[in-house]
């Protein structure tokens, strides 16, 4: 342990913290989040209700922890979607470039740079008003923002193992550009990957939280975090623990999942570990 940096350990506490209040959602929660008690309404945080009541006289708690839960399914399989096309799309356009392929590498790229030129939250906000508000179509929104995200620091890290001695002398040996890219230049990239999804990760969560607030996200009777700090900011002066607490649960969320991030660069960085040696040592 002490040898993993203090913002690793921070980050995936927190991040671990969540994740099992998301999985035991499934199975428990102090009460049922769909459970209207007009007559407990606007209960203040105590033993009964540890983070009391809205307007409905729902438990603040319970739809927390489903909120989490609703938050973290979102965002795992937007940013899964990213990798899983933003990744080989960065390879395909490397191997491109590297290999005479440039027209390639030039379309997909300038296929990336117009999708970048959309904010998220727009082209979120263009697909859910098309489709309809959801849950699946956040994802939707959320993913197709996230490919364009990896295959541009795919592309970037694996131009930089194509110049290589070994890559070469795989090319000698009759291996196509398709098999070296997964043998030999996904596996060299893999750590920059990880600390990428970590942040893509944060941004998701945030993206979701958004769209639910202005009412694109996941829809009622599913708790979420971003709908119920809108239906909180009108409640705001009377009973503030209506926002704190969901709006708590997303900056530590993502306070999370960046620490982590940072911590796995550290680590899995060698440049900054011998950057950071040399400034230990002077």
């Amino acid at each position: 342990m002490k040898h993993l940096p203090l913002s690793f350990i921070v980050g995936g506490i927190l991040t671990l913290t969540f994740t099992l209040v998301a999985i035991l959602s499934f199975i428990w929660t102090p009460y049922d989040v769909e459970a209207i008690n007009i007559a407990g309404k606007f209960a203040m945080p105590g033993l009964d209700h540890l983070m009391g009541t809205d307007h409905f006289g729902r438990d603040i708690f319970s739809m927390v922890m489903v909120g989490t839960r609703n938050a973290i399914a979102v965002s795992l399989v937007a940013v899964g979607i990213g990798m899983i096309l933003g990744v080989p799309l960065g390879l395909w356009a490397a191997g491109s470039r590297m290999n005479g392929g440039s027209l390639i590498d030039e379309i997909l790229m300038r296929g990336n740079d117009l999708v970048f030129a959309f904010p998220s939250l727009l082209m979120a906000i263009m697909i859910t008003a098309v489709f309809g508000p959801g849950a699946i179509n956040a994802i939707i929104a959320i993913g197709i923002f996230n490919i364009p995200v990896f295959a541009r620091m795919t592309r970037g890290g694996a131009l930089s193992i194509w110049t290589r001695d070994y890559i070469m002398a795989a090319r000698v040996a009759g291996k196509g550009n398709m098999r070296i890219s997964y043998e030999h230049i996904l596996p060299n990239i893999l750590n920059i990957l990880i600390v990428q999804a970590t942040i893509q990760f944060s941004i998701a969560i945030i993206a979701e939280a958004s769209l639910s607030y202005v009412g694109l996200g996941t829809q009622p009777p599913n708790p979420s975090l971003g709908r119920m700090l809108n239906e909180a900011q009108t409640m705001i002066f009377f009973a503030p623990w209506l926002a704190y607490f969901p709006g708590g649960v997303i900056v530590a969320m993502v306070l999370g999942l960046n620490l982590m991030g940072d911590g796995l660069r550290d680590m899995l960085d060698p440049k900054l570990k011998k950057r950071k040696a040399s400034d230990v040592t002077a």
